[in-house]
């Protein structure tokens, strides 16, 4: 397989698991969004990271291209955060219960709809950067 073909093929996987985490985190606002993967917590800690495949394809990316550069720290640093910080809210919203009255309106505001694709449109542009 040439080098444009194959980064294609690892851009077009990308695109298809953005799309999955797009289509199970769907929802009208933040709180159901954090209400959705507080779900999955619920079964398992595990499970809910393996609703995040784009993190571990990522990873295999980097260890099967060896490309370690500026824009894969950025797609791994933005993947981090998002994932620690639904860990944060979850836990603050669900566990604790302890909520601040400002950030508890912010979750309640309803969300675009285009919000969820975001993943879609991002991190494709940063992986094709990464790998050329």
């Amino acid at each position: 397989m040439q080098a444009m073909e194959s980064i294609s093929v690892i851009i077009l996987v990308l695109i298809l698991l953005e799309l999955f985490e797009a289509w199970w985190q769907k929802d009208k606002t933040l709180f159901d969004v954090l209400a959705r993967g507080y779900h999955y917590y619920q079964k398992s800690i595990f499970l809910f990271l393996l609703m995040h495949p784009t993190f571990y394809y990522i990873l295999f990316v980097i260890l099967f291209t060896n490309v370690f550069n500026g824009w894969m720290v950025t797609i791994l640093l933005l993947k981090t955060v998002d994932i620690f910080f639904k860990l944060t809210l979850m836990n603050k919203l669900f566990v604790e219960k302890t909520i601040d009255a400002s950030l508890e309106m912010i979750l309640s505001e309803p969300l675009s709809p285009w919000l969820f694709l975001t993943g879609v449109s991002l991190y494709p542009f940063l992986l094709f950067y990464a790998l050329t």
